[in-house]
């Protein structure tokens, strides 16, 4: 029987920091900066969010009984989520052309029913398909899934199972190594480490790991929470609601936030310079970084969290990082 190897327990602990040269943190930095502003460019305008509660916890318990490193877990979820997202987009579309031509709405339907259906094999492709992402550390085979999906009373063949890995990558354009909120963390990370943070890099790692698990697990009340703060107004309209989706996608600020928060858990009295040091490095406003820590915050730890800042204007919670670079 293929059983996964029981999980390393000193992953974490054997993560380091400042082993890579200066120059090559910088270029990766502003890569990602780059990136991370083109994903909020474009996720104006986009339908829908598949980063449920339940959605996201089922990813992180399989990637947990699975033994896979934390990165895969993240990364399947932005799989999945930008998978689930295509196929809304698309049977959206189908249903617009059948109502404009006035013909019976019966393809959209069963595009939908069949979404439906398949929802359990495509979560666990995404799963799969992460996992060949992070190959040096483990990768799932096609019996491990197809067990785990007969235990949940999901009979598929090996067939059936490479065609729902085929579904995904050509929905994808096969474009699946996809950036995670926790490739910006290690990063703004490291630099910190190099700028003379007070507080250690690994200390924060540990405590950042948890509280992005709490993000993504309280995806829509963290973010609720975020603009409620931004737009002062505890029932936010539509349109504004449709302007915010970009905010949620922008993981520079995710980044800065779960940082912050981090550091104000670790050794509050250094939260201030911690503060500085991100909003030197991302160019994004202090006020934005406190914001979004407070609203992390109260979400974990609920008492004993920084002075709530003024409210945030949209425009300064929205904007992307202008710039990525060390302190000089």
């Amino acid at each position: 029987m293929d059983r996964p190897e029981r999980p390393r327990l000193s992953s974490l602990s054997d993560f380091r920091f400042g082993a890579v040269a200066t120059e090559t943190i910088e270029d990766t930095l502003l890569h990602l900066a780059q990136q991370n502003e083109q994903a909020v460019q474009e996720a104006a305008g986009r339908m829908g969010s598949f980063r449920e509660t339940r959605i996201v916890e089922f990813v992180f318990l399989l990637s947990e009984q699975w033994c896979l490193e934390k990165s895969v877990s993240y990364q399947a979820v932005e799989i999945l989520e930008r998978f689930m997202v295509k196929q809304a987009e698309n049977i959206c579309r189908q249903a617009t052309i059948q109502l404009r031509g006035k013909t019976e709405p019966q393809n959209w339907r069963a595009l939908k029913e069949q979404l439906f259906n398949k929802f359990i094999l495509r979560l666990v492709s995404c799963v799969q398909l992460a996992s060949k992402l992070s190959f040096h550390y483990k990768i799932i085979s096609n019996v491990t899934v197809l067990n785990f999906l007969r235990t949940l009373g999901y009979l598929h063949t090996k067939e059936e199972l490479l065609e729902s890995e085929l579904d995904v990558l050509k929905s994808l354009n096969f474009q699946i190594n996809l950036p995670t909120p926790l490739a910006y963390v290690e990063m703004l990370l490291e630099v910190l480490g190099y700028n003379g943070c007070l507080v250690p890099a690994t200390q924060l790692h540990a405590t950042c790991l948890i509280l992005l698990d709490l993000v993504y697990l309280l995806h829509e009340p963290v973010y609720e929470s975020l603009l409620r703060a931004s737009i002062e107004n505890s029932t936010p309209s539509q349109l504004q609601g449709e302007k915010f989706v970009s905010v949620k996608e922008d993981f520079m600020l995710l980044a800065v936030g779960i940082i912050a928060a981090s550091a104000f858990i670790q050794n509050h009295e250094c939260w201030s310079q911690v503060m500085g040091h991100l909003q030197s490095i991302t160019g994004i406003a202090l006020e934005s970084i406190a914001e979004f820590s407070y609203a992390i915050l109260t979400h974990s730890v609920g008492a004993s969290t920084p002075g709530q800042q003024q409210p945030v204007p949209p425009h300064l919670v929205a904007r992307p990082p202008r710039s990525a670079s060390f302190n000089t």
